[in-house]
């Protein structure tokens, strides 16, 4: 059984602070000019808690929705959420993407409230008075973690969106709410939040969705890792927007690679974290705030989180009904022979087949479906698939495997020492696969995918290898990219074919065609969204191509 949030999110206090408008026409970032917003200021560690435990509702929302983006506008995975391919996750999938989409609006608008929160956090409880119902201790703490999400949530965004506003006080000026802040100047914020958290925050956390001293080692690797590899600034974007060839990878920033590695050797050297021996043990209920998780979001579900985690009902819709369009999925029945059989990552990366525990089984793949990330169904110890599927499984953000490909990946770039091939080997014995005796680059690429298949991961990597556009060659060679799924008497002379789903394996040829239409440069940034009220944010500048 979970164990409850022992200060659960506030509510009242998310309402206070979520964006706002600023005139009849506008939505802004929180509330804009004038004077200075009232800032609560707790006289108790409940109420200080209450404030800094309103940061993590609007994330709550969005732990299936970044699928929809990271996953869904690749090469890899398919939107089938609705049966309209008007619709906001179809439109991701079919690369018809713009700034109304409900995607990049709810991501933005909900990692930017959470900041809100986050500021009124540190001042509010920065400004309380020590007292015997509130230590200094409990102070710093709390703050710390506020802190630590703010600078995580600026690393989402800026990896999602480019250029973006600072808004680090909550008296900020409508100047800064609308002007969008370098690269550069963003990372540096966020370098900053972390290590003005580290101090005061506990080493390591049993329970993973608090943050802790190593978790926030662990996505200064990552931030290290993404900021080294010189992301696109707006102008390179704009130069690319409408072209079909990547650009070109610029030299590495070699400091801060190695800032990368040193702060991956940390966590993996603290001795706090293992691989699991079974890597299909990292999941599940069950399974959560196991010995690989570093961070996670917690969840009890809906009707008690501001919103459940849908990874399992998203990528497993519906259970017992393998015939029902899926919510998202991989693209081609090529990503079943991703894996050798005997990888252990295979079998839930990638799955065809799950059984009930009433003996009823869900054929996910030809003739009836199509492949399915597996790794967030609920299953028994026996792997059976339990008969519901409840959303109230933690979301994990980073665990103990990602640790060492970031180490990986910068001794690579660096060409230090043995380009990352021990740490790739530590991975690939956990999955009892062979060792491989040197490093190449698609090497590397693969082993993120082999080892983070589907967890939200896949768009990030190819625009930090500036390999996103090429990646969408492989299209070509799928399956269901041929034009037999597109013609009804050719599609019944399949081997095997199943003439009442040639409607869906036509709109999985539809998608794919349509993917290999549409991408072009722009698609290295999302688009600067509307509020959720569909207004315009007031954030001055667009990204190409929108």
């Amino acid at each position: 059984m979970k164990r409850k949030l022992l200060f659960p999110v506030m509510l009242i206090v998310l309402s206070v602070f979520a964006f706002s408008s600023c005139n009849d026409s506008n939505d802004d970032l929180g509330e804009g000019g004038g004077a200075k917003p009232e800032v609560p200021v707790p006289a108790t560690t409940l109420e200080a808690a209450a404030l800094a435990n309103a940061v993590y509702g609007p994330l709550q929302t969005l732990s299936s929705s970044y699928s929809f983006l990271i996953e869904s506008a690749t090469e890899a995975t398919i939107s089938f959420e609705e049966a309209d391919d008007t619709k906001d996750g179809p439109q991701v999938s079919i690369l018809e993407l713009e700034k109304s989409n409900w995607y990049p609006i709810k991501i933005f608008n909900r990692l930017y409230t959470s900041i809100v929160a986050a500021n009124t956090a540190i001042e509010g409880i920065g400004a309380a008075p020590v007292s015997d119902q509130l230590k200094q201790s409990d102070k710093d703490l709390l703050i710390a973690r506020a802190q630590f999400i703010r600078g995580y949530n600026y690393f989402q965004l800026v990896q999602l969106f480019g250029e973006i506003p600072l808004i680090v006080r909550t008296d900020a000026t409508d100047t800064e709410k609308e002007t969008r802040k370098s690269v550069d100047e963003v990372y540096a914020q966020i370098v900053s939040d972390l290590n003005v958290a580290i101090p005061n925050l506990p080493e390591w956390e049993a329970k993973k969705s608090d943050p802790s001293q190593l978790a926030a080692k662990t996505i200064l690797a990552k931030v290290y890792l993404t900021w080294g590899q010189k992301p696109l600034t707006q102008d390179e974007v704009e130069a690319i927007k409408y072209g079909k060839a990547d650009p070109v990878k610029p030299a590495v920033d070699t400091e801060k690679l190695q800032k990368a590695k040193e702060y991956a050797d940390a966590v993996i050297n603290s001795g706090k974290y293992t691989l699991l021996p079974d890597f299909n043990n990292i999941w599940g209920v069950r399974n959560e705030n196991n010995a690989e998780v570093i961070f996670s979001i917690y969840h009890e579900g809906d009707g008690i989180d501001i919103q459940g985690n849908h990874q399992t009902h998203c990528g497993y819709t519906w259970p017992k009904f393998p015939r029902t369009d899926p919510h998202i999925s991989y693209a081609d029945i090529s990503y079943e022979n991703a894996l050798p059989d005997g990888d252990a990552r295979k079998p839930y990366s990638y799955t065809t087949r799950v059984e009930h525990i009433d003996g009823t089984i869900d054929t996910l793949t030809w003739p009836l479906s199509i492949v399915r990330p597996g790794k967030w169904i609920h299953r028994t110890t026996t792997g059976l698939s339990e008969e519901t599927q409840p959303n109230d499984i933690d979301h994990i953000d980073f665990r103990f495997g990602e640790v060492y490909l970031i180490k990986a990946e910068a001794q690579f770039f660096l060409g230090s020492e043995d380009k990352g091939l021990a740490a790739i080997n530590t991975l690939r014995a956990r999955a009892h696969v062979p060792a491989l005796t040197a490093v190449a680059l698609q090497d590397l690429y693969n082993e993120w995918g082999y080892e983070l298949a589907f967890e939200q991961k896949h768009w990030l990597n190819l625009v930090r290898w500036r390999t996103l556009l090429s990646s969408f060659n492989k299209i070509k060679s799928f399956e269901y990219y041929k034009d037999a799924y597109n013609n009804q008497a050719a599609f019944e002379a399949l081997p095997g074919a199943d003439k009442t789903r040639f409607a869906f394996y036509a709109r999985i040829y539809k998608h794919l065609h349509a993917k290999i239409k549409n991408i072009d440069g722009h698609y290295y940034r999302f688009p600067i969204p509307l509020s959720e009220s569909y207004n315009e944010l007031g954030v001055v500048g667009q990204n190409p191509g929108y």
